[in-house]
C-alpha cells in the first residue's frame, strides 16, 4: 500500500492548461474518488497518477517517492480501464496472466495469482475462455484481475463500470467495495456518476475545468458543499437554486425574498450578508415537505414522475424562473395542475452570495452531520 501525493501538479497541452494547480493527499488504504462533469479533467488527473501522461509541472510522489519520471511500469499501480483493453485472442488465464510473464516471474507463481485473482472474483470456471465469450461483467472482472495479480500499491480505475447496464453496475459496486475491504490498498476511481462516488469513497474530489473544487467525504460534500457547483453536482435529483434578495442578515440566520415575493428564512451564519445583497437560496428535493405551509412557497404541479417508493413532483412558480423539484412519498397522490405549497425546513436551507460561496449551515442542537 501507499500514499498519493500532488503538490502543484499542472498539465497542459501547448498553451491549453488541462490540470491547474492540484494539490491533494491520497492516504495510504484510502479509496478516494474523483468526480465532476465531462472535460473536468479527472481522466487527465488519474493518467498523470498511471505516468500514461507526463505532469507540466509540480510534483507527483507515490509511497514517498517522487514519480514525475518514473515510467508507468516501475510506479507500483495497476490500472483498470473503461474498455476493459483484454486481448481477444487470449483466453482468460493469459490475459491476466500477460503482466507477470512480461516480468519473467516464474510460472508456478503466476498460476497461483492468477487461480487466486479469479477465485476472488468468481471467474475461476472461465479461465480457458475468451473474452468474446464473456458477459460485460465478466470481462470487468477480467480486467480487474489483471490488475489484482501485479499486487500494486496503488489500484487506478478510469470509469470501470461506465459500459454496464444498470442493475450489473450496482452489483459491481458491491464487488468493488468488498475488494477494498479485502485487499485495503490505496485505491483511486474516476467516475462521472455521483451515486458510486456517494457508495464508494472513502473521500471524493469534485473538480471543475481542471482545479478542485472541494474533497471531503460523502456525506460532509452532501452536508456542507462549499459552494454552488459542489451543491448541485452532489445529490440526485439536483439542488434546487432559486434567486433571492437579503431582507435581514445575522450570525444566527437570514431571511431572504423570493423573486415571487415570498420570505424564506434560513438557519446559516450570514453576518458577512446584509440586507439588499443578491443571493441564491439552495434547498434538496428530499428536504422540500410538499403541502407544508411554513417557511413556502406556492407552486402549480408542472409534470409528475413516479418511481414506485418516490415520486418527483416538477413545479412552477410565477415569480421564479427555474422549475422546483420535490420529492414525495410514492403513494401520495400528486396531479398535474394541482396547487402544491412547498415548506422550506430552516436548518435544511442552503445560502449561497453572489459568487457562489455558500453561508455556513447551522445545525440543530444535538444534530451532527458527517465529517
Amino acid at each position: 500500500m501507499a500514499e498519493v501525493k500532488l503538490s502543484g501538479v499542472g498539465k497542459a497541452y501547448g498553451d491549453v492548461k488541462i490540470l491547474k494547480g492540484i494539490d491533494l493527499h491520497i492516504r495510504d488504504g484510502e479509496f478516494m474518488v474523483f468526480v465532476g462533469p465531462s472535460g473536468c479533467g479527472k481522466s487527465t488527473l488519474l493518467r498523470t497518477i498511471a505516468g500514461l501522461e507526463d505532469i507540466t509541472e509540480g510534483e507527483l510522489s507515490i509511497g514517498g517517492r517522487v514519480v514525475n519520471d518514473v515510467p508507468p511500469a516501475e510506479r507500483g499501480i495497476s490500472m483498470v480501464f473503461q474498455s476493459y483493453a483484454l486481448y481477444p485472442h487470449m483466453n482468460l488465464f493469459d490475459n491476466m496472466a500477460f503482466g507477470l510473464k512480461l516480468a519473467k516471474v516464474p510460472q508456478a507463481e503466476i498460476e497461483t495469482a492468477v487461480n487466486q485473482a479469479a477465485k476472488i472474483l468468481h471467474i475461476d470456471h472461465l479461465l480457458q475462455r475468451k473474452p468474446k465469450d464473456l458477459s460485460g461483467g465478466q470481462r470487468q472482472r477480467v480486467a480487474i484481475g489483471r490488475a489484482i495479480v501485479r499486487k500494486p500499491e496503488v489500484f487506478l480505475f478510469d470509469e470501470p463500470l461506465s459500459n454496464l447496464d444498470t442493475a450489473l453496475r450496482v452489483k459491481m459496486r458491491y464487488e468493488f467495495a468488498k475488494l477494498h475491504e479485502q485487499f485495503k490498498t490505496t485505491m483511486v476511481y474516476v467516475t462521472h456518476d455521483q451515486v458510486e462516488a456517494m457508495t464508494l469513497a472513502d473521500r471524493i474530489v469534485v473538480l471543475q475545468a481542471g482545479r478542485i473544487e472541494q474533497v471531503g467525504a460523502p456525506m460532509a460534500l452532501y452536508e456542507h458543499p462549499c459552494n454552488t457547483f459542489v451543491a448541485g453536482f452532489i445529490g440526485s435529483p439536483g439542488m434546487n437554486f432559486l434567486k433571492a434578495t437579503v431582507l435581514e442578515a445575522s450570525a444566527t440566520h437570514a431571511l431572504v425574498k423570493l423573486g415571487g415575493g415570498e420570505h424564506i428564512r434560513c438557519a446559516v451564519d450570514a453576518a458577512q450578508a446584509k440586507a439588499g445583497d443578491e443571493v441564491t437560496l439552495g434547498v434538496r428535493p428530499e428536504h422540500l415537505r410538499a403541502g407544508d405551509a411554513a417557511n413556502a412557497l406556492q407552486t402549480q404541479v408542472t409534470f409528475v414522475e413516479s418511481l414506485g417508493s418516490m415520486t418527483y413532483a416538477y413545479c412552477s412558480n410565477p415569480g421564479l424562473e427555474d422549475v422546483i423539484t420535490c420529492a414525495v412519498e410514492g403513494d401520495r397522490p400528486v396531479h398535474i395542475g394541482g396547487v402544491l405549497p412547498l415548506g422550506v425546513p430552516v436548518h435544511k436551507a442552503y445560502l449561497f452570495d453572489a459568487q457562489g460561496q455558500a453561508f455556513t449551515r447551522l445545525q440543530v442542537a444535538g444534530q451532527t452531520d458527517a465529517a
